[in-house]
């Protein structure tokens, strides 16, 4: 079979990813700038396409590692090069797929963003006024905080399933796992101002509707799309210095039970986690949270101090 250069063998590739998978523009140019890392790899070891083994593979993951790249973009690499071997596979054009079996990067995982204590008071005051709107939001961004509910479990909240004169929220979560959250005092005062309101907004026509405890401005029940538009408008408006989402307020509420003395089961518990390594991110939040203490608060803890 006649020899393929690599720019042919890629462009063929590519082609077929056009017609075949109807990949984002977005995606094919990373894929393409991928394939020309490689491609400058092999010009370097003076090595062809055809004939890169299992050791050519590693050397050149190796050689992308130390570049410095992100675990996630060495990992759409690896997925590059591997898919372009496993077409010229297909193709016949190679005996086996050198980069076929080869572990990805593992991803670090980032600490979770919290809103700080100075700056809960000043969002929630920047919900002002009388209205529907107004007055559900506020008990939204209470209720986020009050709970830790994920988002698609506010959006699921109903109303039969308050009890203990609402105090506490029976939920359902991951799963079809159900818990039990708390609404603290100002979440339960900004809740006897919202249901009056509730009242006259609900579309009656609606069933699902009467059992939702957020409804939207057309009185159906809030998505959760509805929710994030909602705390990402209030968060813009307060001049918050870092952006939050919901689940910004799920952290928030993990940290502050976690700085106050609660035990990590505990919390656990109220997350509704069904694995403690998942609730344990929340103590790292925590030590990054002293080691800021240290630095202000010590006479030797000066940014030039390694911790």
């Amino acid at each position: 079979m006649k020899a393929e250069s690599y720019s042919q063998a890629v462009k063929t590739y590519l082609d077929y990813l056009v017609s075949s998978r109807l990949l984002s523009r977005e995606t094919l140019r990373a894929y393409r700038r991928d394939l020309d890392l490689y491609g400058a790899f092999l010009e370097r070891e003076g090595l062809s396409w055809e004939g890169a083994d299992r050791q050519t593979a590693r050397n050149f993951l190796s050689d992308q590692s130390l570049s410095g790249g992100a675990a996630a973009s060495l990992n759409r690499c690896l997925s590059a090069v591997r898919g372009f071997y496993a077409y010229q596979w297909r193709r016949e054009r190679i005996a086996a797929n050198p980069f076929e079996g080869l572990r990805g990067f593992k991803k670090g995982r980032d600490l979770p963003g919290i809103i700080p204590v100075g700056e809960w008071d000043v969002l929630v005051e920047s919900v002002q006024g009388e209205s529907f709107a107004a007055r559900r939001n506020r008990l939204l961004l209470e209720f986020l905080f009050s709970t830790g509910c994920r988002v698609s479990e506010a959006a699921g909240a109903n109303l039969r399933d308050l009890e203990n004169g609402c105090r506490r929220l029976r939920i359902t979560g991951k799963g079809g796992k159900e818990r039990y959250v708390f609404l603290g005092a100002r979440a339960q005062e900004a809740l006897a101002v919202y249901l009056p309101l509730r009242r006259l907004r609900l579309d009656n026509r609606d069933p699902d509707a009467g059992a939702a405890l957020f409804l939207n401005h057309r009185g159906r029940r809030l998505g959760v799309r509805g929710i994030s538009l909602i705390v990402d408008h209030c968060c813009r408006t307060a001049g918050l210095r870092e952006p939050a989402s919901p689940h910004t307020f799920r952290h928030s509420f993990a940290t502050a039970l976690l700085d106050n003395g609660a035990n990590i089961r505990e919390v656990q518990e109220m997350l509704g986690h069904s694995s403690l390594s998942t609730t344990q991110i929340y103590t790292h939040l925590g030590m990054e949270s002293l080691k800021q203490i240290y630095r202000r608060a010590h006479p030797h803890g000066g940014k030039g101090v390694k911790q």
